[in-house]
């Protein structure tokens, strides 16, 4: 199962288990992370997707760690004339671990604990 979520005016394709750098949110180490602007969510060939966003539909995920982007160089130069401006950018973002889709307030998906045994086939 996956999903399409919005935040910080970009697009993501979420699934459980997924590791992702979004732009910095304010929330706390080890906090609950709630995504309520879902666009679409999917498994396989049926897909749902909203007008713009699907009502009651949410995914979550927590945080692990906030950081910094890797760098980007912003150059302009004028030829034969002497000017050059070197500029650097360091994007804050935050880490975020997707934990659970939920379509609908029923919990449709979620990563299993390590600690669990799969049921084995007779």
């Amino acid at each position: 199962m996956y999903a399409i979520i919005q935040t910080g005016g970009k697009q993501y394709k979420v699934s459980p288990g997924d590791v992702l750098d979004v732009e910095t949110l304010d929330v706390d180490d080890s906090d609950v992370v709630r995504f309520d602007q879902v666009l679409a969510i999917g498994e396989g060939a049926d897909v749902n997707i909203g007008t713009p966003n699907i009502a009651g539909a949410s995914v979550s995920g927590e945080l692990v760690e906030q950081r910094r982007g890797k760098k980007v160089i912003a150059f302009k130069m004028k030829r034969r004339k002497g000017y050059k401006r070197k500029k650097g950018h360091r994007q804050n973002l935050s880490r975020i671990l997707i934990v659970e889709i939920t379509k609908s307030g029923d919990s449709s998906s979620r990563v299993a604990d390590e600690d669990t045994e799969p049921a084995a086939e007779e």
